[in-house]
């Protein structure tokens, strides 16, 4: 008999006589989300507001005028991964997502490193937003008050908050972050029109034409990179699936409708701040933050509100971005491949309140970890700086295992649902996206670039091989960790 979740009736059984029962008490509540929910986290992860405010004037300078164009490309790029998300949370729909797609293809050894990659990763990339979280509230509160807080405190604060609304319970939590996505997307939509049609006599379709990329196709090379970091977030929707309705389904409509939206929305702000500068790309690289420079240049009350949709904007992503990633290392937790306390839920929430506090704990540690290396060297911790830096090193391990991914799904349909495997859905459009994922990779480990940057490489290649030595010792010690992964499926009780 064909099971849809593992391929044969004989290797679930096999699967089930192994692992642990999946007892309600290591579950989340499921059905607490539908589609619009899930896709409102998505893009609220993403951080529309906090990703472009600081990427877009990093992308202007190396892509130039033809920006926006750039970003349509990712948007492409990203849709191709998503596609691959899709089709997994179609079979596996799983609040470990990556982790279960990559160790039920390539096997425990697979799994157990993609976790470590990926809990590393994120918990990185996360450090990035809560520093910003305090530190844009700390620029904002200088620039309308006048009053000096150290971003630090701000940041422990909003920090305080948005945990204890994520541990109250996933519905909760994803309607904020939901609400506060649709301020900043309002606000920035809003500005964007205003700016548009203040320039109404000077628009052209040169930031669309490939021929005002700057150097050509060396230009968008070392562009869409950061063109694509602007969507990092886009598979927030796979660790919702325990907790959402009809996750099969609503998973990967939820990825799609969140990157579609991104990548209009993208171009639009795009579009409006090259034609707010004049067409000129060496102003756009000189800005620090260009969407800012644009409000105060339309209209000066509209910067007011700029500034409040970037302090929506960390917020929204901050709640969004601990309440999946952390579902991802509790999932591990739970199936045995990290430590198991991470694996517990609240008895009454059914909040994976553990995961989430240690999620959050190290992520604090780590700032306080790069804010004592700075103070040793003499000098005080920017946290724009380290949003910088902290957010590429994590993207660097997410780019692994994102690639890891669409590699494992034409493997997992051949192997385990051979008669749903079709060529294109699911070979040709997963070696795209791989493809088009190796572009970014490359440009994040090639040499010569600035310090810290040129040595987060040979951090990753180390995280990578002391990932796979604990998971050798691990499967080793355990051998019935394979048939643990992926065992507890969201729709299966």
């Amino acid at each position: 008999m064909y099971d849809e979740t593992f391929g044969t009736g004989s290797s679930v059984q096999t699967a089930l006589a192994a692992a642990p029962p999946a007892h309600e008490s290591h579950r989340l509540r499921g059905g607490m989300l539908g589609m619009v929910d899930i896709a409102a986290s998505t893009m609220a992860n993403i951080g529309p507001a906090m990703s472009f405010y600081f990427g877009f004037g990093f992308l202007a300078a190396t892509a130039g005028i033809a920006s926006p164009l750039t970003i349509a490309l990712a948007g492409v790029a990203v849709a191709l991964l998503g596609h691959m998300l899709a089709e997994f949370s179609r079979a596996l729909p799983s609040a470990g997502g990556f982790i279960t797609f990559v160790g039920r293809t390539f096997g425990a050894t697979a799994g157990v490193t993609t976790a470590l990659l990926t809990g590393l990763g994120y918990i990185i990339a996360m450090a990035s937003v809560i520093a910003i979280t305090g530190g844009f509230l700390s620029m904002t509160l200088e620039r309308y008050l006048g009053v000096a807080v150290p971003w630090i405190w701000p940041t422990l604060v909003l920090t305080a908050a948005a945990v204890a609304m994520m541990v109250r319970g996933v519905a909760v939590s994803t309607k904020a972050a939901g609400l506060f996505f649709g301020v900043e997307i309002l606000v920035m939509v809003v500005i964007s029109v205003v700016a548009i049609a203040r320039h109404g006599a000077e628009l052209s379709t040169a930031p669309f034409r490939p021929s005002h990329i700057t150097n050509g196709f060396s230009g968008l090379a070392e562009g869409f990179p950061l063109a694509v970091f602007l969507f990092i977030g886009w598979e927030n929707s796979a660790a919702l699936a325990e907790e959402a309705d009809n996750p099969r389904r609503n998973v990967g409509r939820a990825v799609f409708l969140s990157v579609a939206t991104m990548s209009v929305s993208y171009m639009l702000f795009s579009y409006a701040t090259v034609t707010g500068f004049g067409y000129d790309a060496s102003r756009l690289g000189a800005s620090d933050i260009p969407f800012l420079t644009l409000a105060r240049g339309t209209v000066g009350a509209l910067a007011f509100f700029a500034y409040f949709a970037g302090l929506t904007s960390t917020v929204g992503s901050l709640i969004a971005g601990v309440n999946s990633q952390a579902r991802l290392i509790f999932n591990a937790g739970r199936e045995g491949l990290l430590p198991s306390f991470i694996g517990h839920v609240h008895p009454v929430r059914r909040t994976p309140v553990y995961a989430i506090y240690t999620f959050v704990a190290v992520s604090l540690l780590l700032i306080g970890g790069w804010g004592l290396a700075h103070v040793i060297g003499g000098g005080a911790m920017d946290p724009v700086a380290f949003f910088a830096e902290a957010s590429t090193m994590g993207t660097l391990l997410i780019l692994l295992v994102y690639l890891t991914s669409s590699v494992a799904l034409p493997f997992y349909y051949r192997r385990h649902r051979p008669q749903e495997f079709r060529m294109v859905r699911h070979l040709m459009l997963p070696a795209l996206g791989s493809a088009a994922i190796a572009v970014p990779l490359y440009y994040l480990v090639k040499p010569g670039q600035p310090a810290p940057f040129d040595w987060f490489p040979y951090a990753a290649l180390i995280l990578l091989l002391l990932s796979v030595a604990y998971a050798v010792i691990l499967t080793r010690r355990d051998p019935t960790l394979g048939d643990r992964i992926g065992s507890i499926v969201a729709d299966h009780r």
